[in-house]
């Protein structure tokens, strides 16, 4: 495996500019041990995303328009919880992992009802897809036992939800059923600044709520 110090530098030399694409860096045969120390290096150390699976990693630095429609997404996620009094939490990019399953990643935005336990697992995933790797994404938050996934891909949302035999494509949310998908989708694509684009959507959900 190549060392740990390496991989860091190319996620890092753009420092004050403003990346259109993310930056990916795939490496294999990587221990357990060695994914934990590269963890452990990099620390909070903003923009860099990892995500191992049984001892391939990739580390993900998000440019541009990544973090936006990741942001917006959140945005409008928690705009709905405050809106109807749901007892969202938001956990942003937090590690998960689990050596047993040999799996771990740090989604673009995690969420749980209440609040998640050191080492617990959130209960929906998000994560928008500019650029794919190696790693079946899905393969690794079924591991890991996450209840709901969500993707943004090419302008669509696409939501899982982990059954007896792993993840089955949704029309709706089981952690918030009254989100209209379809709603959303138009929301995120949307021109404008977010802050406009959320005001919209509180109008919407408080109109809705008088019905």
């Amino acid at each position: 495996m190549v060392a740990a110090a390496p991989l860091i530098p190319p996620l890092t030399e753009r420092a004050g500019t403003v990346a259109e694409e993310d930056q990916l860096l795939v490496v294999h045969d990587v221990s357990w041990e060695e994914y934990e120390a590269i963890l452990a290096s990099l620390g909070n150390r903003a923009g860099v995303r990892t995500t191992y699976c049984e001892g391939v990693l990739e580390l993900m630095s998000p440019g541009g328009p990544h973090e936006g429609r990741k942001k917006i997404l959140a945005r409008l996620v928690e705009a709905y919880a405050e809106e109807t009094a749901l007892p969202l939490s938001g956990y942003g990019s937090m590690t998960v992992r689990r050596r047993l399953a040999q799996r771990g990643v740090e989604p673009d935005e995690c969420y749980v009802l209440g609040t998640v336990e050191d080492g617990g697992i959130p209960e929906l995933a998000i994560e928008v897809i500019e650029k794919s790797g190696t790693i079946d994404k899905l393969s690794v938050y079924a591991g890991l036992g996450v209840p709901e996934v969500w993707f943004w891909k090419r302008g669509r949302l696409s939501i899982y939800l982990l059954g007896p035999e792993g993840y089955a494509e949704a029309g709706r949310s089981r952690l918030l059923p009254g989100i209209d998908v379809a709603e959303l989708t138009q929301l995120v694509q949307r021109d404008g600044d977010q802050t406009t684009v959320v005001r919209a959507w509180r109008a919407r959900l408080r109109e809705r709520d008088k019905r």
